[in-house]
């Protein structure tokens, strides 16, 4: 009964903490038997148990309790399959959102060598555009995960061809993220390439688009600020704040001592 692996996969995350606060009694448990659980109901036939194994996964990679070889081993060959071009949609929209997921909680050699050269495929999926639209959503969080190299040489290109896309939430949604993929990338490139691309966002014949970009424009330019001299930075969870100087904390004892958030911008688009 698909209710029964349902259930049963939300236990599986609990059971997991358990076994690891337990691991002298239990040593090789959760690799044992319950990591392959996890990894077969990611390809159950009903949606709902593996919408159950897919946030199971999230919650144990969160909670760093998967082995890095089961990751590799196991968890990125099955995303690999299910996001292949001939994969069903349904299951193929559900991978790639997962990959997006995990980037951020894997390793960088893991995502760019082994999930970096899907999502790229991923981002020029012609059938579904559904695809591009995760792609699109979650491009900053891709590029942190990876960084400013593979960011420049790969990314870049790709994040291009989903400002120019024919369907208008794709540019809605890099519009969106534009800050966070701009502070992933050198001044430079932020300069010569990035500046013209928002401009044909802040542009565009689709108002939601322009009303997008515009709401990231402010972030958009905080990201050419010497974070040495203005202070700026961004927080891991794709805010923009401002850390006080120690003069100005001293000068004024009634302000807090804590960083003040002055503007958020997710790199999560909805």
């Amino acid at each position: 009964e698909p209710t029964v692996r349902t259930e049963l996969m939300e236990q599986i995350p609990p059971i997991a903490i358990f076994l690891q606060e337990s691991r002298p009694k239990f040593p090789t448990a959760f690799f044992e038997y319950l990591m392959p659980i996890v990894v077969r109901y990611l390809t159950d036939v009903n949606n709902q148990v593996r919408k159950a194994g897919q946030e199971a996964l999230l919650i144990l990679l969160e909670q760093d309790l998967v082995a890095q070889s089961d990751i590799e081993n196991k968890v990125c060959p099955i995303l690999l399959d299910l996001s292949a071009p001939d994969s069903d949609d349904e299951y193929k929209v559900e991978a790639v959102n997962i990959i997006c997921k995990m980037a951020s909680m894997l390793s960088r050699t893991t995502v760019e060598h082994m999930l970096l050269p899907r999502f790229c495929e991923l981002c020029s999926d012609g059938k579904l555009f559904q695809v591009r639209k995760i792609c699109a959503a979650n491009f900053g969080d891709i590029c942190n995960a990876v960084g400013q190299e593979a960011t420049e040489r790969l990314l870049i290109p790709k994040f291009f061809e989903l400002c120019s896309d024919s369907v208008w939430g794709m540019r809605k949604a890099c519009a969106e993220c534009f800050m966070a993929v701009s502070y992933t990338t050198s001044p430079e490139v932020r300069r010569s390439k990035l500046s013209p691309l928002f401009i044909s966002l802040i542009s565009d014949t689709c108002r939601w688009v322009r009303q997008a970009a515009f709401q990231s424009l402010g972030p958009f330019i905080s990201t050419f600020a010497n974070p040495s001299s203005a202070g700026l930075y961004i927080r891991e969870d794709g805010t923009l704040s401002i850390r006080p100087s120690a003069q100005d904390v001293n000068s004024n004892p009634c302000q807090p001592s804590n960083n003040t958030t002055v503007m958020s911008s997710s790199a999560n688009a909805a």
